[in-house]
């Protein structure tokens, strides 16, 4: 049983401006800093990856992609006729849903959780310049420059702007109809971060990803992909888990298996923005912080308090 009185005092010693608990489709727990949150539009950072995903996904289902295995270079012919190195033609959507494109992008490293590509007037160039670090499909490092690219590609392939497709076939039909999508100075929206959404729209997210791409008994996302984006793929970083396909995955119980009773998915974002899905306790926990020091802590608290 969750202590939700113990929980409420851990919250409030933290900046956490939300956090809302749903089991089953009904709320059981919720917190809020204070009267403006519940209405207060939040900038969700990198759950904007997790969602861009789940588009990816629909446009695979809509014909606007044939695959996922589809290289890079095919939707950016000139952008790719500057390279030298010709390892990165090997890259494919694939590889930027899985981050293992394996360019050099220090964004977990040196650069702390920032990379300056959002001061470049051409953030896709910025990252297809980067150099070539580790044999394209061997390693997962962490790259918001890879999400930024699948935008592009949808925005190319759909031909609508990321937030347009968005709103169409997943924001509609969930009922969010209060977004905000910030864009670059190419007019393409930020497939990294640029995502704004209310809490309560973000555990609709969530509640998707949990009844496996159904949501008001509408089919929104096929079922193979969200069980395809969601499996446990590379394990980079102990500190937060496995990576998917734009997603987190981990274990509740590290000696066992992954299995439906023993995985939870996350979206993780900057500063302690968070949609976790626990299928075994059919629970959607969303969280949204200002914890920019830490943006783990509040994963920690999850773990300690809900994921036992």
């Amino acid at each position: 049983m969750i202590d939700f009185d113990y929980l409420k005092r851990e919250i409030k010693k933290e900046k956490v401006t939300s956090f809302l608990v749903y089991q089953k489709g009904n709320s059981i727990f919720e917190y809020y800093k204070n009267n403006k949150q519940l209405e207060k539009l939040h900038k969700i950072n990198s759950c904007t990856k997790s969602v861009l995903s789940i588009l990816v996904g629909i446009a695979l289902e809509k014909k606007y992609l044939t695959s996922i295995h589809l290289p890079v270079y095919s939707f950016f012919t000139e952008l790719f006729k500057e390279q030298m190195d010709s390892r990165k033609l090997d890259i494919t959507i694939y590889h930027l849903l899985t981050m293992t494109d394996g360019l050099d992008f220090p964004e977990f490293g040196e650069w702390n959780s920032f990379a300056p590509m959002v001061y470049h007037p051409n953030i896709m160039k910025f990252v297809l310049e980067r150099p070539i670090l580790h044999p394209v499909g061997t390693h997962m490092n962490y790259n918001s420059g890879c999400s930024h690219i699948l935008s592009a590609i949808l925005q190319k392939v759909t031909n609508m702007k990321t937030e347009e497709f968005a709103n169409k076939y997943l924001f509609k039909p969930l009922g969010i109809h209060e977004f905000y999508w910030y864009e670059d100075k190419m007019k393409i929206n930020k497939g990294a971060d640029g995502l704004v959404l209310k809490a309560t729209d973000m555990i609709k997210i969530g509640q998707l990803i949990l009844q496996q791409g159904v949501y008001a008994n509408k089919r929104i996302v096929s079922e193979d992909w969200i069980k395809t984006s969601t499996a446990p793929y590379f394990k980079t970083y102990d500190s937060i888990g496995f990576y998917g396909m734009h997603w987190w995955v981990n274990k509740l119980d590290e000696k066992n298996d992954f299995n439906y009773e023993n995985t939870y998915y996350f979206a993780l974002g900057f500063g302690g923005q968070y949609i976790v899905i626990l299928p075994k306790e059919e629970m959607v926990i969303v969280i949204t912080s200002e914890i920019y020091e830490n943006s783990l802590l509040p994963l920690k608290i999850i773990q300690k308090n809900i994921l036992i």
